[in-house]
């Protein structure tokens, strides 16, 4: 694997699985570069740093840093024991085990069933109190606005009776006054006649 890198080479190789390893000998390569521009006003053409399972070539130097090509070795394929891929062997389990972890398992699964089932029904009561307290309000909304309907329309009756008595005894007491004035005109009548 061949790569070049400008600044920060350390943040290019995070990902990879030795990357603490690599961020070590980054800052290895940084001061040991840093002492040898100390030293060295010009750099070596092709300087080469080895390390055990890299190389590291300074391309150049410019005023905003420098350039590294970095050559991977491809890794090695002796394993140590205790690095086995596989990982850790799992101790077989005997009859008992499995039968107290199968136990244990149901009665996570009856306990978790059961809370679900708990949740459920405080979810149900709160609707149905939720509901109630709708419906009672709608009854309390139907009954008074019932109530206010009652009264407005007892009030018109009442209205209504009171301009009907009012326009009743204007007519009586127009009544009366035609009937006085019909009475002087016979009067009138009887005596110029």
């Amino acid at each position: 694997m061949n790569k070049t890198a400008t600044g920060n080479v350390t943040h290019a190789w995070a990902h990879l699985r030795h990357a603490p390893a690599y961020k070590e000998k980054m800052k290895e390569l940084s001061m040991l570069s840093l002492l040898c521009s100390c030293f060295y006003s010009e750099p070596h053409k092709n300087s080469i740093y080895q390390y055990a399972d890299m190389e590291v070539k300074e391309l150049n130097k410019r005023a905003s840093g420098q350039a590294f090509e970095v050559i991977l070795k491809p890794p090695s394929s002796d394993l140590s024991p205790d690095r086995s891929p596989t990982g850790s062997k799992r101790r077989d389990l005997s009859l008992g085990e499995i039968q107290k972890k199968l136990e244990a398992a149901e009665e996570r699964r009856k306990s978790q069933e059961a809370l679900v089932l708990r949740q459920l029904a405080e979810k149900r009561e709160h609707e149905r109190e939720v509901m109630q307290k709708v419906l009672e309000e709608n009854n309390n909304f139907s009954r008074l606005a019932e109530e206010k309907l009652l009264q407005k329309m007892e009030m018109n009756k009442e209205n209504r009776e009171a301009l009907l008595a009012a326009l009743m005894e204007r007519l009586r007491e127009k009544e009366r006054h035609a009937m006085e004035v019909r009475r002087n005109k016979e009067l009138k009548e009887e005596l110029s006649g």
